[in-house]
Parts: structure tokens; C-alpha cells; sequence
């Protein structure tokens, strides 16, 4: 890549390396299940970390200007206490 003069920044890494190793139906897959993640019966730190780590493979949540949808997404998928 440096060889072409493309900037290696981690975005860029990332998604190079994404299309090599990655099949794509198989990020699709998690998009999915990032879409339709909800706490369930997880704690709120599992679901939380659910939630990082399938995030990634939601293109719209990763950029900077998503932070407020992210965080609508996330308080969605919570389960709150009946009382």
C-alpha cells in the first residue's frame, strides 16, 4: 500500500484488511446482528461489549458524526427493570 502512496491510516487498514480476511457475507452476518442486538437476558456490561464489538461491522455507527445514533442504538436494545 505504501508502495502506491495511500496513507495508511487505521481506516484504511482496517479495511483492507477486512476484504482480505473477512468474507463479506460473513460481516454481513454481524451487521445483522448488530442491527438486532438486545440485552436480553445478558448483563449490561456483556450486552455493552456485545455492542463494541459488533458495532464495527456497522459502517453508519463507525464514523464520527454517529455518536448520538450509537448511543440512541445502544439505550434501545436495553432491557429495564420492571418496578
Amino acid at each position: 500500500m505504501e508502495a502506491v502512496g495511500t496513507e495508511i491510516t487505521w481506516e484504511v487498514f482496517r479495511n483492507e484488511f477486512l476484504g482480505k480476511y473477512f468474507l463479506v457475507d460473513v460481516r454481513n452476518k454481524k451487521e445483522t446482528e448488530f442491527l438486532e442486538l438486545k440485552q436480553g437476558s445478558m448483563s449490561v456490561v456483556d450486552y455493552a461489549t456485545k455492542f463494541e464489538e459488533l458495532s464495527s461491522f456497522c459502517p453508519h455507527y463507525t464514523t464520527v458524526g454517529a455518536e448520538v445514533s450509537k448511543c440512541v442504538k445502544f439505550e434501545n436494545g436495553l432491557v429495564f427493570g420492571i418496578g
